[in-house]
């Protein structure tokens, strides 16, 4: 395997025993690995953006796996995570999914398994490279760097902000409802009766809209909200897709 195409590593793996037995499951299928034995090291790796694919156990001293991937994907780290538990039970798997992690491997494992799951997720994430972004008007979206952008200038937004433009930009120029934003950006299939939407919703039309001279996310009273395009774009009809930047 040529230098090139050879994957990349970071272990984050506590137990002496379990880090030496997996850097060698790896390295002997000429895989590269890094090993760091605690939770705040191994975020500080992760963050370098060095490796192809980051390994976690999920109990760690410091900082948890969890909290590693939920501060990687806050950052716009996109690194494909396979989390490691001796806890297999669904509400673990559950919570480790929804909190950023991209595959999920139970102690202990086969060798071969752990091998083909490493290969499986460098290769998503191989042909995720292309960081697809969503067009609108003079709006940008890059999925996978978590970035926005209006007229070209880089808008600061939180990860739930992000997620907020995500969806909007997904459905541009449609009328999006509350309902829609609580079940798919919040994960809620009830309404919790709070003004939970409505103020994020305001906070990121600031952010879309402060120092610009036309507004583009519009209430449609009663209904819920709609990104218009301005500029860039056709009025009106979405031009949002996967073009690639």
């Amino acid at each position: 395997m040529g230098h090139s195409d050879q994957i990349s590593v970071l272990l984050v793996e506590d137990d002496a025993a379990a880090r030496a037995n997996i850097a060698a499951i790896l390295s002997s299928a000429g895989i590269s690995v890094e090993q760091v034995e605690d939770g705040a090291t191994g975020l500080t790796r992760a963050g370098s953006g060095s490796h192809d694919v980051l390994i976690l156990d999920r109990m760690l001293p410091g900082y948890s796996g969890i909290d590693i991937v939920t501060r990687l994907r806050g950052a716009g780290v996109g690194a494909p995570v396979l989390m490691l538990s001796a806890l297999g039970r669904s509400e673990h798997r559950v919570e480790g999914l929804e909190s950023g992690v991209d595959d999920y491997l139970a102690k202990p494992f086969e060798p071969d398994e752990l091998v083909a799951r490493v290969r499986a997720l460098w290769r998503r994430a191989s042909r995720r490279s292309h960081d697809p972004v969503l067009l609108f008007g003079d709006l940008e979206c890059h999925a996978k760097a978590r970035t926005a952008y209006r007229q070209g200038r880089h808008l600061a937004l939180s990860p739930k902000e992000f997620e907020l433009f995500r969806y909007l930009m997904d459905h541009a120029g449609e009328v999006v409802t509350r309902e829609m934003l609580l079940r798919h950006v919040w994960k809620l299939n009830f309404d919790p009766q709070t003004n939970v939407v409505d103020v994020n919703v305001g906070r990121l039309r600031r952010k879309l809209e402060e120092g610009f001279d036309s507004p583009v996310l519009e209430t449609v009273w009663g209904t819920g909200y709609r990104l218009i395009a301005v500029g860039a774009g056709p009025a009106g009809g979405s031009t949002s897709g996967p073009a690639v930047g």
